[in-house]
């Protein structure tokens, strides 16, 4: 007789940084009967605040708290216990702000399933927290699929904190909570910063890190465009004589994950070419296989190639 795999836990999970809202959320969320019909819901407590969780006030009552004091508790062994005990039908993560989001992904069992991830940030502070530990604010919008920014106030520029949150993740959706409770939902469009309707698409320096994101994500609305920018050449001896790599370095949000992000390339010369030489190329789009994708991908068939200077920044940020 063939035996079922193990029922699949959905997960919420909620991040932010301590007094960003995370508990009020979680809590409006359990009041909500469209939510918590009475399913049996065990709320894991990574971070424990000024406020707490009432549970009298909830839709349903099959709501259970268990507090989770060091992260060295995260494993998927106790975390599978915790759902035995509880006898739980889904889990809620009200997540330890100063822990990285990979940990709690690491320590999930295999049948643990994140339906969403939040992120709850106070406005008035998380540029600050931005300015100080960068790679948390990162690490938890990047992993995000919609954030709120509560305590929002017209004096606070929406347009800092869109950029912000677009930054570490494209595709994030955005609110603005203001004290009264009223909501905004961010209907800010992105524009590329180059047209990539001209003739040739120029690629300014600064824009190097959201032209190599956006042509990773949509390779195909490149194909047989002509692009024009500067990068640093990557050979080896593996490459064919007429391949080479052209890319910069990126920061995605601080020194430690810089990364060198580059495109295929091809041009009869590319053997003379020197390993990490600044090249200012002009070339289209085709979409091909090469072994640096490992597959299928753009490459730029070179139409023009001149030595060129360092540019001002060396790394591309998306900041």
């Amino acid at each position: 007789m063939k035996r079922n795999g193990p029922v699949e836990v959905p997960v919420y999970l909620f991040l932010g940084f301590l007094d960003a809202g995370k508990t009020r959320f979680i809590q409006e969320t359990l009041e909500d009967r469209r939510f918590n019909a009475g399913e049996r819901t065990l709320v894991l407590v990574c971070e424990e605040g000024e406020e707490e969780l009432v549970p009298s006030r909830f839709s349903g009552k099959n709501v259970y708290q268990h507090v989770i004091d060091d992260e060295s508790e995260l494993t998927p062994e106790f975390l599978e216990k915790l759902v035995g005990q509880y006898r739980a039908e889904r889990v809620m993560i009200e997540y330890n702000g100063m822990w990285l989001v990979q940990d709690i992904y690491d320590a999930m069992p295999d049948n643990w399933v994140v339906y969403q991830t939040f992120m709850l940030a106070d406005a008035t502070t998380i540029m600050v927290y931005n300015s100080n530990m960068r790679s948390l604010v990162y690490d938890k919008l990047s992993s995000a699929d919609f954030v709120v920014f509560n305590r929002y106030q017209d004096s606070i520029d929406k347009m800092e904190l869109h950029k912000l949150a677009r930054a570490a993740a494209r595709g994030i959706e955005i609110a603005y909570e203001y004290p009264d409770g009223n909501t905004d939902y961010d209907d800010i469009e992105d524009p590329l910063p180059f047209d990539i309707n001209a003739p040739v698409v120029k690629i300014e320096d600064r824009d190097y890190a959201l032209f190599y994101r956006d042509i990773s994500e949509d390779a195909e609305k490149y194909q047989k465009k002509t692009l024009e920018f500067t990068g640093r050449v990557a050979r080896d001896e593996q490459m064919k004589a007429d391949t080479f790599a052209i890319g910069r370095h990126v920061m995605t949000c601080c020194v430690e994950d810089i990364q060198y992000m580059a495109l295929a390339a091809r041009w009869p010369n590319a053997s003379l070419l020197k390993n990490r030489e600044w090249v200012h190329l002009k070339g289209t789009v085709e979409m091909r296989f090469s072994s640096l994708y490992r597959g299928k991908g753009p490459v730029l068939m070179v139409e023009s190639l001149s030595p060129t200077e360092q540019p001002e920044e060396e790394v591309a940020t998306f900041f």
